[in-house]
């Protein structure tokens, strides 16, 4: 029986996407998070630049951290200007965090950031997901069916 999917977060402007994400690991349990941002790190990512292809969030004394992404520099933020690759404290309740402590330090999990993106309010949001790494006869399969879904696409739009 298939799981159901969890509900969708408001997303109106997606910044940064980690695609391969859902290729290197079993996704499990989806969580949204706001991130403590400075002025010119707000600015640099309202211009959609930024990556979080090799970040990863880990829990650090009862807060959650984002380690590893990168937000360049803003081109017009002279000496007030941000560390690209600094670490970024992510916003969550206290119950969120202490299921993803749980979860990272006695099932092995790991929390991947899967994309950066604003919300209707304006607001930064992350979108993290605990995850579990998939070996390499799980990609194997997991392109397999991918390539299996997309042949069936294509032989009903030859025949319909």
């Amino acid at each position: 029986m298939a799981r159901p999917h969890p509900p969708e977060f408001e997303k109106t402007k997606i910044v940064a996407e980690n695609r391969r994400a859902r290729y290197e690991y079993f996704l499990e349990e989806f969580f949204e998070a706001g991130i403590a941002l400075t002025g010119t790190e707000v600015k640099s990512l309202r211009f959609g630049e930024g990556s979080i292809a090799e970040s990863y969030a880990e829990v650090k004394d009862g807060e959650v951290w984002l380690v590893n992404a990168n937000v360049p520099e803003f081109s017009h933020g002279n000496r007030f200007n941000h560390e690209p690759k600094r670490p970024r404290k992510l916003l969550l309740r206290e119950r969120q965090i202490e299921k993803m402590r749980n979860a990272v330090t006695r099932e092995g999990m790991t929390l991947i950031p899967l994309m950066v993106y604003f919300n209707g309010r304006g607001r930064a949001k992350v979108e993290l997901a605990l995850a579990k790494g998939k070996k390499l006869h799980d990609k194997r399969d997991t392109e397999k069916q991918r390539d299996w879904k997309r042949e069936q696409q294509r032989l009903l739009r030859d025949r319909g």
